[in-house]
């Protein structure tokens, strides 16, 4: 059945655990662009777990690699002077892929963990080059750089900020469509003690905002006349999502350092990274050069390593890439349609295999509850969508999805919407 059994002791990431303990929706299997409860009933997965499945589930490529890597080699640490093939193979194959020059590939298990290590890297590539001072990180409202300490300081989406008593202080948000704010931000702190500006291509988490004409060229000038790193958080943009490796390549962007994760895996094993530029990286890999005292446990792991390459393998070999780009246009067609319904105050898309069905504040005003609904809803008829910045219906679906299950999902979005307002 979909409602699990008895109280949950798993604690959920993101739940009110009040209520999840004794209503849980397990998933059971999956398989291509579907997933099935315990009792075989199917669901489009509109968004490809969290952001990341983008090949599609029940890759048996990938899973045969994993298997075989895992007999040779299961693991095993990339500290000091240790290495493996895969992780070694794979950073050479990123660093290939990466729009920047000689690009160093620093291996993490997530986006979160890639986000504290860029911005760690940030400040201490300004202390190694004698402006210790450089500290202060810029990002935008609206964007989310997952839940670690740094990426919980310059997070842009408010809600995800408040509780945890004092954050790092050197942060500052600016607004995410107006590339002036930036300069103004630069100006006010003084770009002496800037050290970084962090940017989503499409701001993921904080509602699929594709960025206005002009806006991503706009600022990665800003940061270079400023002498600022350029941080592209490309979690949730790479591999696809946007229609390039690492998501800014529609833009012609060379940020200093982007950051990586689901895609990169579709999400079969956990791994992240940073690519970084030859600009910051020299100052630690030549001469005298000086170690990076940072580094996740399972950093260059050989088995997920292994997921990976097998992963870009698949990307490459049924050009799913191209296919993201094609499919842009037919799913944001899909949900345009919603676009005047009574309930809809917004439809954003055509930026990436992204789209958001954003509904009226007025009518949730007076039902907090009421978007929860929808998203139940749309689930009951056969369909994931997700929740985001609490008004908006968030998909992502994964890029071997077909125009024909666009459509699809777009319909069942409709009824979710009509069922819940009718409830």
């Amino acid at each position: 059945m979909a409602t699990g059994s008895g109280q949950s002791r798993l604690w959920h990431p993101f739940a009110n655990m009040a209520e999840v303990k004794d209503d849980k929706f397990v998933v059971d299997r999956a398989e291509g662009v579907w997933l099935y409860d315990r009792d075989g009933k199917r669901y489009l997965d509109g968004t490809a777990g969290l952001w990341y499945c983008n090949v599609g589930h029940g890759r048996t490529e990938i899973v045969d690699a994993v298997a075989e890597q895992m007999r040779r080699l299961d693991n095993y640490f990339t500290f000091n002077d240790y290495s493996n093939e895969p992780a070694e193979e794979l950073a050479r194959r990123l660093s290939g892929l990466a729009p920047m020059d000689e690009a160093k590939i620093f291996l993490t298990t997530g986006g979160g963990e890639s986000i504290d290590t860029a911005a760690k890297l940030a400040r201490l590539y300004w202390a190694r080059r004698g402006e210790p001072e450089r500290t202060h990180l810029i990002s935008r409202r609206q964007s989310y750089h997952g839940t670690n300490g740094l990426g919980t300081s310059i997070a842009g989406i408010e809600g995800n900020r408040h509780g945890f008593g004092p954050l790092v202080a050197e942060a500052t948000r600016v607004a995410y469509d107006d590339a002036e704010e930036l300069r103004a931000a630069i100006e006010r702190i003084g770009a002496e003690k800037v050290a970084a500006f962090f940017a989503e291509p499409v701001i993921g988490a904080g509602g699929a905002r594709p960025p206005e004409p002009g806006y991503l060229e706009a600022v990665a000038k800003i940061c270079a006349e400023n002498d600022v790193l350029f941080i592209a958080d490309s979690v949730i943009g790479g591999f696809g999502r946007l229609g390039g490796w690492f998501g800014v390549e529609r833009w012609g962007l060379r940020p200093d350092m982007i950051t990586f994760a689901k895609g990169v895996t579709s999400g079969y094993l956990p791994l992240g990274g940073v690519a970084v530029s030859a600009r910051v990286s020299d100052v630690f890999w030549e001469a005298p050069g000086a170690p990076f005292m940072h580094g996740p446990t399972y950093s260059g792991h050989p088995s997920v390593a292994a997921a990976a390459l097998a992963n870009l393998d698949i990307l490459e070999r049924e050009n799913l890439l191209a296919r993201s780009r094609e499919l842009e246009k037919p799913l944001h067609d899909a949900l345009l349609r919603l676009a005047d319904h009574s309930a809809v105050a917004e439809v954003r898309g055509g930026t990436g295999l992204i789209g958001a069905v954003e509904i009226e504040a007025d009518i949730l005003a007076g039902d907090k509850g009421l978007i929860t609904r929808m998203q139940k809803a749309v689930r009951e008829r056969g369909a994931i969508v997700r929740v985001l910045c609490g008004n908006a219906l968030v998909v992502s679906p994964p890029l071997t999805i077909t125009e024909a299950e666009l459509t699809l999902l777009a319909d069942t979005i409709e009824a979710g919407i009509n069922a819940a307002l009718t409830a």
